[in-house]
Parts: structure tokens; C-alpha cells; sequence
């Protein structure tokens, strides 16, 4: 498939001309500092929608606390937005991480599940990492997740569908119950680009580190490689499994860090492995709504997972220091770096699980808002896809005073807080066994107001997704 003109594609023109215009919106481990490059650190946290900030803010720093992201100069609001796959002019009200990292990377708006492809025409859409790497800066992306997993892939990889993650899932793949993956149109034969682990493997990204072995073990579509582990070492990757081993690798070198079969252990569970559960009612219940009386779960406290250390599972706040490191250079670099299981905690309603996430993402902001201070001419940015099912709610709601049995109808979890508390945390788009994501805007964080040389090129108090992209390739002058 070919790119399409950045300007006007399908029913989106005034979109992407919000996204491409420059004047459409108003102690860390790293070792050295090169001056005059100008480079973007993009960090997402994977359904970090408030409601995500404010429990992990309560959780770690208490209800009068703050967190790193608090300290920032800028912050504004972002509306995702997504369209229908066969009528790009409908909206849909809800995104997945597959569409709405596209519109962040592309400045284009596309249909749920697509990786940097257009809705309907199905045509590649030209990516931030793209542009960046033509005008000679170097990439990079790191995340929690699969290196295959939606957010990353859409940022250098071209699919139909992002459950395209290797050659075996590429042609009428059966992923669960009655889901079938099928990218026929994108395999070699078909002349498209492969599986999103094949892409990756060929791109001229910097550094790749995360999770996703599996999909890299997979025997690519052409058959001239055992794996596709040896077509990633044919295009100058050194491949590692353990990040210590980075330091044996040159800095002429691109890196390919795999560190987890899928993705990587989350930092926190709940006790005993517990998550939410459901209020349970009386007897008299069943007779009517107001008779008997309910039971909350009993309160929870948050500890280390154990699958986190067993798997010597790396810190994020780490692989992006390594990946910083590596790409520091005179010409500039693009780097993105998504926490990826606050959303994944989310669905499976494990607070404790997206409290340590954002703990990770928080201390993953250090690192960078250290690097841009030494450095100087660094935006670094923080965000969010899409919004995620966790509210915090009343420890017992407020009506229980009428004397009858109330409470969610979903599913709620009680945590112990270090300042005495008791977060009520609560999970309820569906009674299936994973939550769903939400149709809110997301916040949005940056070091730096102005992106441009004149003062007009600033960053609005709201902004669509396309605007991402926008501000990333103003700053760094592509």
C-alpha cells in the first residue's frame, strides 16, 4: 500500500489541517547531554484518564499530596475521536489504543483497531517516527507491553488490523470466542509490509525494548529467516533479553530488547492476588431491592507482585533511561514511551495493578523532565489513548442512610491507603469478565508551552489527538 498526501484524506481535511498547523494550538540514570538537538519525549499512559491520576495520586502521595505530573507548567485536555471504518464522516464515541495512538502518531483520525492505516480506503498513513527518521533523528520506542502491542506498533508499523502481531496471526487468525484476525491484504504476498514484529524487525527504529518474544520466535512469511529474531539481527539489531546486557552493546548499534513472552509483569496486586469484586446482598434481597442488607468486599492492601521479580522484569523508568542514553545525538531524536498496563490492570479491575503503573509512568516522567533540564531543548509530553473503566466512589454510598441495602451494581474494590484511608474503587461497564474503555477526554501534561519560534505556536487549553503529531513535528522542524 501507498502513503496518501497528508492533506484531505477521505472525510478528515479539517482534522488533519487542526493537526498539521503550527498555529492551531494556542536523580536520573542518564549519562550524557548533547546540546542544540532539538528532540520530543512522548510518554502514554495507556488509559490514564483523571480518574487513573487521582487514585494513584491518593494511593502514593495522600489526598493533599501531588504528583510529578502536578508540577508541570502546562496542561490542557485532549479529545480523542474516532469514526466508523466504513463511513469515516460517523463518529464513534469510544476509541481503543489502536485508533487513538494512530491519530497521536499519524495526525490522522482512523476506525478502531487500525494501525497507522486510514478508515475504509485502507491506505498507510505516514508516522511522527517516519518524518523524523527521513530528516535524519533517531527513534526509539519503549513500553510495558509488547513491543507489538497497538500503542507502539502504530507509531512504524501499517495494518488493518492490530491483532496482526506476527506471521501466524497474520491470515483468519481465531484470537478468542468468535473474534477471527485477518490482514490477508497486508501479507508479503499481497504486497503488503507483514506481520507488525516483521515490520519492526526491518524498520530503522533505534531502540525497541519491551515485551513480545513470541511474535518474534514466529518464522517470518518469507520463509528466508528461522525467526524472526535472525531478520531483526540481518538489519543490524543487537537483540537482548536482560537490560544489563545493553552496556555490551555499541552505540552504533541498533537495539532490540525483548524482556517478557507477551507483556511484562505489572509492579503491584492486590492481596493475595485479589481484585474487585461484587457487593453480595441478602436473602430478603431477592424479594424486593429494599429488604436485607448488602456486603462490600472486604478492604485490600496493594503488594508487590510476585510474577515482577520472579521474571526480573525491568522498571520502565529504566528502559527509558537506557533508551535516552542511546539516542541522545546532535540531530535530535523522537522517543515514545507508554506504560501500558494501566489500561490492561483496568480491564482486568485490578487497582492496586494501575496504581503501580502509574507509579511506573510517574517515575518514567523523572527521568525525562531530568534529560530536558540538562539538555534543554526537550518537549516532553504526557498522555493518555482513551479513558478506562475505574471511578472512585463513596466507601458505602450516601444513600445507605435511607435504610435500604445500595451499592454498585458493578464490581468494587476497598483499598487500605498509607494515610489511614479506605479508595473505594469501582468497575462497571459490563457484567463480562473484562471492563471496557470509556468515551472521556484525557488529560495532557507537557515542560513546555511554546513549541514553535513564535509565541503563537502554543499549546491550547484543549486539543484533539491529531494536534500531537502537530505539535511534534513543529518542535522538531520536520
Amino acid at each position: 500500500m501507498k502513503p496518501i498526501p497528508y492533506l484531505c484524506r477521505l472525510a478528515l481535511c479539517s482534522s488533519l489541517l487542526v493537526a498539521i498547523s503550527p498555529m492551531s494550538w494556542g536523580e536520573a540514570n542518564v549519562n550524557t547531554v548533547t546540546k542544540g538537538a532539538k528532540n520530543v519525549i512522548l510518554i502514554i499512559g495507556d488509559g490514564m484518564d483523571d480518574q487513573q491520576i487521582t487514585a494513584a495520586r491518593n494511593y502514593l502521595h495522600g489526598a493533599q499530596g501531588q504528583t510529578i505530573l502536578d508540577t508541570l507548567p502546562v496542561r490542557s485536555a485532549v479529545q480523542v475521536i474516532t469514526v466508523s471504518n466504513n463511513d469515516p464522516t460517523q463518529p464513534i464515541y469510544v476509541a481503543d489504543s489502536a485508533n487513538s495512538a494512530t491519530a497521536m502518531a499519524t495526525g490522522n483520525i482512523t476506525s478502531i483497531g487500525r494501525i497507522a492505516t486510514s478508515a475504509k480506503s485502507d491506505q498507510d498513513l505516514s508516522t511522527i517516527m517516519e518524518l523524523a527518521q527521513a530528516k535524519g533523528l533517531k527513534t526509539g520506542l519503549v513500553t510495558t507491553a509488547s513491543i507489538t502491542d497497538a500503542t507502539p506498533a502504530a507509531f512504524i508499523a501499517h495494518v488493518n488490523m492490530r491483532g496482526c502481531e506476527g506471521p501466524e496471526q497474520m491470515v483468519n487468525y481465531e484470537s478468542y470466542g468468535d473474534f477471527v484476525i485477518d490482514c490477508q491484504q497486508d501479507t508479503f504476498q499481497q504486497g503488503g509490509l507483514g506481520s507488525i514484529s516483521e515490520q519492526l524487525a526491518s524498520s530503522d527504529v533505534d531502540v525497541l525494548l519491551g515485551g513480545g518474544k513470541k511474535f518474534f520466535k514466529q518464522a517470518p512469511e518469507s520463509k528466508g529467516e528461522k525467526n524472526i529474531f535472525n531478520q531483526a539481527k540481518n538489519n543490524g539489531f543487537a537483540v537482548i533479553d536482560d537490560l544489563k546486557q545493553a552496556a555490551d552493546v555499541s552505540d552504533d548499534q541498533k537495539l532490540l530488547g525483548l524482556f517478557a513472552k507477551k507483556h511484562l509483569p505489572v509492579r503491584w496486586q492486590g492481596t493475595d492476588g485479589r481484585i474487585a469484586e461484587k457487593p453480595q446482598y441478602s436473602f430478603m434481597n431477592f424479594f424486593h431491592k429494599y429488604l436485607g442488607s448488602v456486603t462490600l468486599p472486604d478492604t485490600m492492601k496493594c503488594e508487590a507482585n510476585p510474577e515482577f521479580a520472579k521474571q526480573n522484569t525491568p522498571n520502565l523508568k529504566d528502559m527509558a533511561s537506557l533508551a535516552i542514553n542511546r539516542l541522545d545525538n546532535p540531530k535530535g531524536f523522537f522517543l515514545m514511551i507508554e506504560s501500558a498496563s494501566i489500561d490492561k490492570q483496568s480491564h482486568k479491575r485490578n487497582p492496586c495493578g494501575h496504581i503501580g503503573e502509574a507509579q511506573q509512568l510517574f517515575e518514567t516522567v523523572q527521568v525525562a523532565l531530568d534529560y530536558a533540564n540538562k539538555q534543554g531543548n526537550t518537549l516532553v509530553m504526557i498522555t493518555a489513548d482513551h479513558g478506562q473503566a475505574a471511578q472512585i466512589i463513596p466507601d458505602g454510598s450516601l444513600f445507605s442512610a435511607y435504610g435500604a441495602p445500595i451499592a454498585t451494581p458493578g464490581f468494587v474494590a476497598r483499598i487500605e491507603t498509607p494515610e489511614g484511608g479506605v479508595l473505594a474503587m469501582n468497575y462497571a461497564t459490563n457484567d463480562f469478565s473484562h471492563e471496557e474503555h470509556t468515551g472521556v477526554n484525557v488529560p495532557f501534561f507537557a515542560n513546555k508551552q511554546v513549541v514553535g519560534e513564535s509565541a503563537e505556536k502554543v499549546i491550547k487549553p484543549m486539543l484533539q489527538q491529531t494536534d500531537i503529531f502537530g505539535i511534534s513535528r513543529v518542535y522538531l522542524g520536520l
